[in-house]
């Protein structure tokens, strides 16, 4: 083996992996989408992407389903960031959805975090697409390691984990009929410390929300709830001033910081290396529950 081989480290290895699916992808399919929606997993996919595509432009808009109920630090991030590279961003929100009808919420504030798959394949008809990439990974939660990388969803945008394509040999099957899609997953095989560790090599910006800063919380069923017009506290709950960030960012009434003081991406690292909860587990509310099981909500066509 060579010695510039020798020297390629893990990063080395998973950022060529993403840049290979990126660029079949873009070969293979007539209308893909890059979903983006201002988190650390698809702020990694746009570096990705730029090192696939640059010096040209994007072969794919970039789009991201807003629930309206986003953390308002993640939307300008969102803006600014598609703004600087200069890529066309299609935004749809639930918000449509409900005025239309095809979302029903049962109360005003419930989690729309959900209710964002049926935004999302009715901006997949609107457009045309036949690709979704997206910065899902395997090691956040059970459903999503019985993904393939290039995940296969029909006409009804429905996933079916027991049908899955074999994926030998590193070859993707991107063939679809008119109407069915597929998810294409550039870094499924990254963990939560890989992200974090590219993003350190990469000095990629990120929302100030990601690194520790002084936030209300409440304690709630283990987790640390931020106090927002969404999420009250009640009762009987005392509302503390803690040092926080967030692991991951989605829906306000459904997504909770863990007690931090790590400031950079050297020591979230540090903290990452150690930690025995996936990140989903540690912060979702809406995860907490079989009702609300990933699985279920990926059956009918969540991310």
């Amino acid at each position: 083996m060579s010695t510039a081989l020798l020297a390629r480290t893990h990063l080395d290895w998973l950022e060529s992996e993403a840049i290979h699916i990126l660029r079949e992808v873009a070969a293979e399919c007539a209308r893909p989408v890059l979903l983006f929606s201002g988190g650390k997993d698809s702020c990694v996919l746009l570096r990705l992407a730029e090192k696939a595509f640059r010096p040209g432009r994007f072969p794919f808009p970039l789009m991201h389903i807003d629930t309206g109920h986003n953390f308002p630090e993640v939307i300008a991030f969102r803006d600014r960031r598609a703004a600087e590279l200069g890529e066309e961003l299609i935004v749809r929100g639930v918000e449509d959805s409900i005025a239309r009808g095809t979302v029903v919420l049962r109360h005003a504030n419930d989690s729309r975090n959900a209710a964002q798959a049926t935004t999302l394949l009715e901006a997949i008809a609107e457009f045309g697409f036949d690709a979704c990439i997206g910065g899902a990974r395997r090691d956040e939660e059970k459903a999503r390691a019985k993904e393939r990388i290039c995940s296969f969803r029909d006409e009804f945008g429905q996933w079916d984990p027991k049908a899955q394509r074999p994926e030998l040999w590193n070859l993707y099957n991107t063939r679809v009929h008119p109407g069915e899609n597929i998810r294409v997953f550039p870094i499924s095989n990254w963990t939560e410390l890989d992200v974090w560790q590219y993003i350190e090599r990469e000095g990629l910006d990120l929302p100030s929300i990601y690194y520790a800063h002084e936030r209300e919380v409440v304690r709630r069923s283990g987790l640390l709830v931020p106090v927002t017009p969404l999420t009250p506290p009640r009762e009987d709950e005392p509302v503390e001033r803690l040092s926080v960030r967030f692991r991951t960012v989605g829906d306000v009434s459904c997504t909770c910081p863990v007690a931090s003081t790590a400031a950079t991406p050297a020591a979230i690292i540090a903290e990452t290396a150690v930690t025995t909860i996936t990140e989903r587990g540690a912060t979702r509310m809406d995860d907490q529950t079989s009702e609300a099981s990933m699985e279920r909500r990926k059956k009918q066509g969540y991310f």
